[in-house]
């Protein structure tokens, strides 16, 4: 069956071609090596292989993570999507927004712990979610922009959106976070919408509250579904990503779902992951050049 093995890294320069079908050998995976290229010097490049049943990923990828690389295999046919679901908090931005403004407003030792027992799938997202809020009732309202000044991109976030929207695909940016927050995201990335939670305020002070119904694990498998639905697309023609529990339905449904520096919850669960790589990694997958990305 005709495949691709991707082998990628931003930590440090990927391992070569001749390293990389050497660890493709000793996995007794046919690749034709002439055919293997490059797809951005010293960070990416591409083989075709033919594979039978299911490859031995969980060794494959610890090899390469012995070399700062990441491994993943992908069927040939249709690798470039059509639609792009993102996550938000550490995926498309480096934190966990919630936790920074808990750690501008004093509470993080209150308030973090939560989130990664959430983020780990080891409580109910919503309930996690109250919980949280509540401890920010009657801080000011301008926590969120004082959070969003903090927020950095992740490496690569508009080079994917960006490029994959230049090809002709649709992204949407889909978060358990805060609309305040991902609707700035959204325009620095150039999604084509996003979709959140809302963070309640009156008189200039958070309520302790977000409006209902949550926006959760389930909501964004409903999103992928309202996506494709609205593009006339199948869920194969999709690529979704993000790091959590809250992303695992979607991630497992999608055609490409990965997982950024995932939970160990995701790296469990979900076949195609980036542990060294970007978010440039997305593209990579789809077999995108450097000489393809749109400019940033």
């Amino acid at each position: 069956m005709h495949h691709f093995a991707v082998f990628s890294s931003s930590d440090q320069p990927c391992p070569g071609i001749r390293d990389g079908l050497a660890l493709l050998a000793a996995a007794n995976i046919r690749a034709s090596g002439d055919n293997a290229g490059w797809l951005h010097q010293e960070q990416a490049w591409e083989v075709p292989v033919e594979i039978d049943g299911a490859p031995d990923m969980s060794t494959l990828r610890q090899q390469a993570s012995e070399q700062g690389a990441d491994i993943n295999i992908l069927p040939a046919a249709g690798r470039r999507k059509k639609l792009l679901i993102a996550d938000m908090d550490s995926t498309i931005i480096t934190s966990e927004s919630l936790d920074d403004m808990a750690r501008i407003a004093g509470l993080a030792e209150a308030i973090m712990p939560i989130t990664g027992r959430a983020m780990r799938g080891e409580l109910d997202f919503e309930a996690a979610l109250d919980e949280r809020v509540a401890l920010l009732r009657g801080q000011p309202e301008n926590l969120i922009e004082r959070a969003l000044a903090e927020a950095g991109l992740t490496g690569g976030a508009e080079n994917l959106v960006r490029t994959m929207r230049a090809h002709g695909a649709c992204c949407y940016l889909v978060s358990g976070g805060f609309t305040a927050i991902t609707s700035r995201v959204a325009a620095m990335c150039g999604f084509n919408d996003h979709h959140a939670n809302v963070l309640e305020a009156r008189d200039g002070l958070l309520t302790g509250t977000v409006s209902k119904p949550v926006l959760d694990r389930e909501s964004k498998l409903v999103f992928l579904d309202h996506y494709c639905g609205a593009l006339g697309i199948g869920r194969e023609d999709a690529a979704c990503v993000g790091d959590g529990a809250n992303d695992l339905a979607m991630l497992q449904a999608a055609g490409l779902g990965v997982a950024l520096k995932g939970k160990p919850l995701l790296r469990e669960a979900v076949t195609l992951q980036l542990n060294h790589t970007d978010l440039t990694g997305l593209l990579y997958l789809q077999g995108y050049g450097v000489d393809e990305f749109a400019e940033t």
